[in-house]
């Protein structure tokens, strides 16, 4: 490698003497010091991986001495120090892996080419569902089923650990992958021979964000993103703007961690945070513990940015000290930060960025968000207006005829609109949070003493982020009054939050459906988009855990709790959220006495070796997979049938046609539903037709590793609503033949089929925030096998962009504010794309309508770089590496 500045130094820790890359040695032309600290680990990257060719001098130079409020577009590359992968998104990569090796193979290449470079990290997590819940056999009932319905896919995984070197598997309940990011997996401070450098991960989940609360740089990638930095291939990006949002004060009476992310997501999300890092810092930061730090951290991608990154300071220390990492860890940690400028103290200088955003933390006021995104924050005192609104707005689609009369665990009572059916304490945003789940046990405790009990009609769940968890919860004495509410732990996963809710009690289940009644689901998670949660919960809002059982005890979103009683206590008299509310003191004294680093350690300790389910899978060691045609779980995907040494380049897209008309804050849910499988959906009959009853469909996101379910399932969100087919909710589109006639409404795979047959290359048209939501590389890769080839939107989010990039799917943004509708557009037409080379940042679109008339539009291209140019050209990210592996 190259040192043009000669940076590389030594550092002495304890006995120790270790090398690593000083930043200050750049400080006398290039002022490094005023950087932000997200530029500061870009910078030591950059340094590490000079090598006169892809990064040379004058790259590091140009972020070196880079003008925050005025920046080029120049592209820089970054080398992740590691890998970490969840089920749901890991399979498909590991599928995709298998697929390159045996590709190689007929390319007459070496198949032990295809092997991860880095260490990667994949937490089995998402699978689990709350099949039983509300007593104690439900972990136990729920892990056995979540094996056996994923046994094959487990199978998969466990060649994967014995075909690829560094690569590491943790076995299912064990936790939600984030959590054991934070609390095990991130280094903070990397070493690798003698070598220090920042840790800093890309993970297959866009919830990867979280570790930026304890100073670790990463964000969340799709799939086909990860696999390239799996094999060494660098990230390619635009030198991102840095937002810097100044905290000061301290959280009020009553205010949670919780409320101040709702709070912060709604706030960026107003000032436009796309594609760009966001950096918090002023004195604020230190009245935050570390998993307030993570909590905020977590919802970068609802607030839309790339990462949202805290400094090290001595909290982070403590907090890895919490979470058992070793003394002589902390002290290397303490001492490479100290030493690259990256430690920060309340009285450290102030580092410029783009822009600057103020936030006091005693304004933050006790919130949810929802009925459908996570942006949308409604203060409690609000939520009653904000449901009736929603629920008006319901009625002029699909009218009410509730309540119903429901007889269920020998009660007798109405199902209301605005019931909640589900209350939810999950997912790694708040799981993770030991103030807020001892908040919401102390809240139990006090609604229990006052004769409070959950209402019968709803589902209640506790699935901790980490074994470390429940214990904290026992030993604070909390956990049996979560239990006595119905709070059993049922998981350790991600489960309401990524649509693994589990059925809801069949006479529940048939008074929604048979009254067409608006109910809700309160959950302490990150997601709430349409359809996700739950295909019958029509109104999800997030909320803390503490709420998450108030609402479960009140039965209904149709309240205010700041005015109105949660309900009745043994006396018969009213009883109101605040008689039951902990204090912010009484959270901290349990917290300082249950949460110790003893309970970290001793959770830890086994955490690769998975119970005798998971030790009980045997494989047989071979270095190409052995595929089964049979298999409804596993299939070679076809990305590499008929390929060839020579990329295909780019090609002209002509005589296209339309496949969806969509609107604005287009989900990956919306594309590439994760949850259940209808029966009567593409995918559902692909399933019935060999064999597989509607008990073993399992759910979408488990079946990524067969492209066969999951093209069927692409576009098959039942929110979803296509302009195409107006007054019709789903996955549908019409066909249009030759002769311009447009066909019946069919399922959006039936229709693709068709141009399929015909050769006739397809398109999206959308409209802003387009691929909001999870690092869903499959909403990508279904696009692609569906036959899209280009996507034009208002705005992308910048994953999905990356990703549809990487499948070789051109993405284009509609100039000087127009959009489908305001040029006339109803996806009848016939689409030409001109002036499609290389480098070209705009084209032209011609659109034919069925009369001869043709509306001529500017779009903007963008392939934001020339790598991603490079991987365009060749088809797609993953066979850019194929070939340069086989050349190799």
């Amino acid at each position: 490698m190259t040192d043009s500045f000669n940076a590389k130094s030594t550092l002495k820790v304890g006995s120790k003497t270790y090398t690593y890359y000083d930043l200050t040695k750049l400080e006398g032309p290039y002022k490094v010091s005023r950087l932000p600290y997200s530029y500061k680990i870009l910078l030591e990257n950059l340094l590490r991986h000079e090598d006169g060719v892809n990064i040379t001098k004058d790259t590091i130079a140009a972020l070196a001495g880079a003008d925050l409020k005025n920046l080029p577009a120049k592209d820089i590359d970054f080398t992740p120090a590691r890998v970490i992968l969840q089920d749901f998104t890991g399979v498909p990569c590991v599928v995709d892996l298998a697929a390159m090796r045996d590709a190689m193979k007929t390319l007459g290449g070496d198949t032990k080419k295809v092997n991860p470079l880095c260490p990667v990290e994949l937490v089995i997590d998402h699978s689990v569902m709350i099949d039983h819940y509300g007593s104690k056999d439900a972990l136990d009932l729920n892990a056995k089923i979540e094996f056996e319905r994923n046994k094959e896919r487990y199978t998969f995984l466990r060649w994967g650990q014995q075909a690829l070197k560094n690569f590491k598997a943790v076995p299912p309940d064990t936790g939600i992958v984030h959590q054991v990011n934070i609390e095990y997996l991130a280094r903070v401070v990397f070493e690798k021979d003698g070598l220090l450098y920042p840790d800093s991960c890309f993970g297959t989940d866009s919830h990867t964000t979280m570790v930026n609360g304890i100073g670790v740089l990463g964000w969340g990638v799709g799939g086909i993103e990860a696999e390239a930095a799996m094999l060494g291939q660098p990230s390619s990006m635009l030198m991102p703007e840095v937002i810097g949002v100044r905290l000061t004060g301290k959280l009020a009476e009553g205010a949670t961690a919780t409320d101040l992310v709702l709070t912060v997501t709604e706030m960026l999300r107003k000032r436009g945070v796309v594609e760009k890092f966001v950096e918090f810092f002023g004195p604020g930061v230190g009245n935050l513990s570390a998993s307030d730090r993570n909590t905020i951290a977590n919802m970068a991608p609802e607030y839309g940015a790339t990462c949202g990154i805290f400094p090290i300071d001595e909290e982070t220390l403590n907090y890895l000290r919490l979470t058992g990492r070793s003394e002589e860890h902390v002290a290397k940690v303490k001492a490479y930060a100290q030493a690259q400028g990256m430690w920060w103290t309340p009285d450290a200088p102030e580092a410029e960025y783009t822009d600057v955003l103020h936030l006091d933390l005693s304004s933050i006021q006790p919130s949810l968000a929802g009925p459908k995104r996570p942006q949308d924050r409604v203060l409690l005192k609000d939520l009653k207006s904000n449901f009736r609104k929603a629920f008006e707005a319901e009625q002029k689609m699909r009218p009410s005829k509730g309540p119903a009369t429901v007889q269920h665990k020998g009660e007798t009572f109405p199902l209301k609109d605005g019931a909640v059916v589900i209350a939810a304490i999950t997912s790694c945003t708040n799981t993770s949070n030991p103030s807020v789940l001892i908040g919401a046990g102390l809240l139990a405790k006090k609604a229990r003493a006052l004769g409070l009990k959950t209402q019968p009609w709803v589902k209640t769940s506790l699935a901790p982020g980490s074994l470390a968890v429940t214990e904290y919860l026992k030993k604070a004495g909390l956990l049996e009054h979560l239990e006595a509410l119905g709070f059993y732990v049922s998981a350790y996963g991600c489960t309401t939050c990524i649509g693994n809710s589990g059925p809801l009690d069949e006479p529940i289940g048939k008074a929604i459906n048979d009254h067409t009644l608006s109910v809700s689901a309160v959950l302490s998670g990150n997601r709430n988009f349409e359809g996700r949660v739950h295909q019958d919960v029509r109104m999800n809002y997030l909320a803390s855990p503490p709420l998450v059982v108030a609402f479960a005890i009140a039965g209904t979103t149709d309240i205010d709790l700041t005015s109105e009683p949660i309900g009745k206590g043994k006396d018969g008299q009213d009883v109101f959220l605040k008689d039951i509310w902990p204090s912010n003191q009484e959270i901290q004294d349990v917290v300082a006495k249950s949460v110790t680093s003893e309970l970290f350690t001793k959770s830890y300790a086994d955490v690769l070796k998975g119970d005798a389910r998971w030790q009980s899978i045997q494989v047989t060691p071979s270095e190409t997979y052995q595929w089964d045609p049979k298999s409804t779980y596993i299939q070679n995907p076809p990305y590499f049938v008929g390929m060839t040494m020579t990329p295909p380049g780019v090609q002209p897209i002509k005589g296209a046609r339309c496949l969806a008309v969509l609107g604005d804050s287009i989900t990956t849910d919306h594309i590439s539903p994760a949850g259940d499988i209808k029966k009567d959906s593409p995918a559902g009959k692909y399933l019935l037709e060999r064999g597989v009853s509607k008990a073993d469909f399992n759910s979408y996101g488990s079946r990524r590793g067969n492209h066969e379910v999951m093209m069927r399932g692409t576009f098959a969100n039942t929110r979803i609503k296509n302009a195409m087919t107006p007054g019709v909710e789903g996955g549908v589109s019409r066909y249009i033949g030759k002769d311009g006639t447009p066909g019946p409404v069919e399922p959006i795979y039936d229709v693709a089929i068709k141009y399929k047959a015909d050769n006739t290359p397809l398109i999206v048209l959308a409209g802003k925030e387009y691929g909001t939501g999870s690092s869903r590389d499959w909403a990508a890769k279904g696009t692609l096998l569906l036959g899209v080839k280009a996507v034009i939107t208002e705005s992308f989010e910048r994953i999905h962009r990356s990703n549809l990039v990487g499948m070789g799917v051109l993405p284009l943004n509609f100039v000087d504010g127009q959009n489908a509708q305001s040029l006339g557009l109803d996806g009848t037409e016939v689409f030409d794309i001109e002036g499609l080379v290389r480098g070209t940042t705009e084209v032209t679109v011609n659109a034919r309508k069925a009369d001869g008339q043709v509306v001529r539009f500017k779009a903007k291209v963008r392939i934001n770089t020339p790598k991603e140019w490079e991987y365009y050209e060749h088809g797609g990210v993953l066979q850019y590496m194929l070939r340069q592996m086989a050349q190799a």
